[in-house]
């Protein structure tokens, strides 16, 4: 591998970073990414040629992290690969050309300025200042804008997009994009549109945390597992409570199966029990049911036994 720059005395020279990386590619690198990339950037400028398997010598990285570390900044574009090595980008010709692309041709004074009213311009000020401590990066301006059009998030909602990715210890763009999607798939608009969100998700895992405890569940559950609660409580209609007897009654028959539970409850729910008396009073029905059939058996072996006996004795005398 080559990095290649001018050739200058180590004792004075130093190595510039763009303030651009730390707004747009420190909050999203992992720390011994940054650390390779860092080292790269220094050694370009001596024209050194370098093996992934020195890099992992010198900075104390096991191969496969450097090499992860190098595949991360390829796909971000700031390492481009060539036949013989690697050259290092410019970041700010990168962010450059992100500004006046043909899919962003606005400022950030003019995404500001374009914005649908005051209020929007008001909420984009706040998130470079709440967030970014006021040096947001330019490119931020123009994606923000764009996702206010894209979801149609009122400016509350972008607000607390932002909050959600920082309180996550996420602030970076591909993280903020994936839970804007969410959101939208979740047809959020506006601040109330968000609390009922948040309210749903939480009486869901207040749920999914009692269901895994009754059940003895050291693990978070399974999306399909998680699908299958929705389905009783919010399709199905049925409370905490109702689910419960179909855990014990799983748990009674050494079936603690969420296809066994799942079983249980679509058959109570196709004969349109609502409440706990009705679906005790239904397994009441089978248990006597099951009580019934066991004495006409009963009956039935006795009577059989019995004449068999007689027969025995017949054939005695």
């Amino acid at each position: 591998m080559k990095l290649s720059q001018n050739d200058k005395s180590l004792l004075f020279s130093s190595t510039e970073i763009s303030d651009v990386f730390f707004t747009e590619y420190l909050p999203e690198a992992k720390g011994e990414y940054i650390k390779v990339y860092f080292y790269m950037l220094f050694l370009s400028k001596y024209n050194k040629e370098i093996k992934i398997n020195d890099l992992s010598k010198t900075l104390s990285l096991d191969f496969p992290t450097v090499k992860d570390s190098i595949e991360f900044w390829e796909e971000k574009g700031l390492l481009v690969k060539k036949t013989d090595g690697y050259v290092l980008a410019n970041i700010q010709e990168i962010e450059l050309s992100k500004l006046y692309s043909p899919k962003v041709t606005s400022s950030p004074e003019d995404a500001i300025k374009n914005s649908q009213n005051q209020y929007r311009a008001k909420a984009i000020d706040n998130i470079n200042s709440q967030f970014f401590q006021g040096v947001m990066s330019p490119t931020w301006y123009n994606d923000i804008d764009l996702w206010f059009n894209k979801y149609g998030f009122d400016e509350q909602v972008m607000l607390a997009l932002f909050s959600y990715a920082f309180d996550k210890r996420a602030l970076h763009k591909n993280y903020i994009q994936a839970t804007a999607e969410a959101w939208s798939k979740n047809n959020i608009k506006t601040f109330n549109d968000l609390e009922d969100y948040f309210e749903k998700q939480e009486k869901r895992n207040s749920i999914n945390n009692q269901i895994s405890k009754k059940l003895n569940l050291y693990r978070k559950l399974t999306t399909y597992e998680e699908e299958d609660i929705v389905k009783w409580t919010e399709n199905y209609g049925f409370s905490i409570d109702i689910i419960d007897i179909a855990l014990k009654n799983a748990s009674s028959k050494n079936k603690i199966r969420f296809d066994y539970i799942d079983t249980l409850l679509t058959d109570w729910h196709k004969k349109d029990l609502r409440t706990v008396d009705e679906v005790n009073t239904y397994l009441q029905s089978l248990k006597e049911k099951d009580t019934r059939a066991k004495q006409v058996q009963k009956v039935a072996f006795e009577y059989t036994q019995s004449t068999f006996d007689n027969l025995e004795s017949l054939y005695e005398n």
